[in-house]
């Protein structure tokens, strides 16, 4: 065999080893704590696999273990992507508000009424305010579903009716705007909320229209459904462990930079609405024997009054844990 000839059976043995290697491809593996059939699965990482595979031409593709396959619960789910547990996890900040103060304003009430008005705020400010909170990682996703509905076992549409009330907040940081609507704040996670509703261990919960039909049917042990009500919102994330992020090649990591921040945040926030919009179907064709109840005008200002005194107490607690920009933070979330 001349040198020409060996050569070139050396570079295309060479050739064949990298497209053997570039087929064998990359499989991102996602860590959530949610069932299988929840939206966030059904519609955001559904889409961001789809768009890596499509784009990467089938070299990147994720895998997902949900309901806790790689790691039992909510609250350990950003510590699971800084350690690599997962190479991308789906996490809420309530559940480890020390690591996110300032991203956790995006849980007060204010202007946003929505999931995809909410996110869109918090991404309009993220580099600014809350990009400093998620170092350890590469974000994917920031984004927020909405607490719409006071759903219960008395009528809480007025501020009479909430005095003396269990009610449980979507983040524990809400407690001042709670007690200053008069009611008693009760921290509880949302899978024994049906349970605390049934047996009177809480009065009202924060909800979302989700929240009232399958899987969760609040509708069935409430009797007083009221909306109109201040908005909180739950903020919640999908981040990917940074090594692993930087070992893929420059074209998979434009692939995921192309898809991470806003795209995928709204995502995120339509899965969270979609669910919403479904279930306001559901809620308009059942039979159920809750009583459906509209603050009124007069009464969502003595509301919003109410939450405007607690925002005051949250505000001053921040400044005295040394986050002296917290009202400009919420100011700017909410012009």
């Amino acid at each position: 065999m001349t040198i020409t000839r060996l050569g070139l059976v050396v570079a295309l043995a060479s050739t064949l080893g990298l497209t053997a290697q570039s087929a064998a491809g990359e499989e991102l593996s996602v860590a959530t704590f949610v069932p299988p059939q929840h939206h966030t699965n059904q519609i955001m990482f559904k889409w961001f696999g789809e768009e890596i595979e499509r784009r990467s031409g089938g070299t990147l593709t994720m895998k997902l273990y949900p309901a806790g396959q790689l790691g039992a619960g909510p609250v350990q789910q950003y510590k699971r992507a800084v350690e690599g547990v997962g190479d991308i996890t789906f996490g809420v900040t309530a559940y480890t508000p020390a690591l996110f103060p300032k991203s956790m304003l995006a849980i007060l009430p204010g202007a946003a009424e929505n999931a995809d008005d909410s996110t869109r705020r918090i991404w309009a400010i993220f580099d600014e305010y809350f990009a400093d909170e998620f170092t350890e990682v590469k974000v994917l996703a920031v984004g927020t579903v909405a607490g719409s509905l006071f759903v219960g076992t008395r009528d809480v549409s007025t501020l009479e009716g909430l005095k003396g009330a269990k009610l449980v907040p979507f983040a524990a940081m809400t407690t001042p705007i709670v007690e200053a609507l008069g009611a008693v704040p009760v921290q509880m996670p949302v899978t024994e909320m049906y349970t605390g509703l049934s047996t009177g261990t809480i009065d009202v919960t924060t909800a979302s229209y989700n929240n009232l039909t399958p899987p969760w049917n609040f509708w069935d042990v409430a009797s007083h459904v009221v909306e109109n009500v201040p908005v909180s919102f739950a903020v919640t994330f999908a981040v990917m462990n940074k090594e692993r992020y930087m070992s893929l090649s420059d074209e998979h990591r434009a692939i995921i930079d192309e898809l991470a921040g806003l795209p995928m945040s709204l995502k995120l926030a339509e899965s969270f609405d979609g669910a919403d919009e479904r279930s306001k179907k559901m809620i308009a064709e059942a039979e159920k024997g809750y009583e459906w109840i509209v603050v009124s005008d007069e009464e969502r200002a003595r509301m919003d009054a109410a939450v405007a005194e607690g925002l005051e107490a949250i505000f001053a607690d921040y400044e005295s844990r040394g986050i002296a920009n917290a009202r400009e933070i919420y100011a700017a979330l909410n012009r």
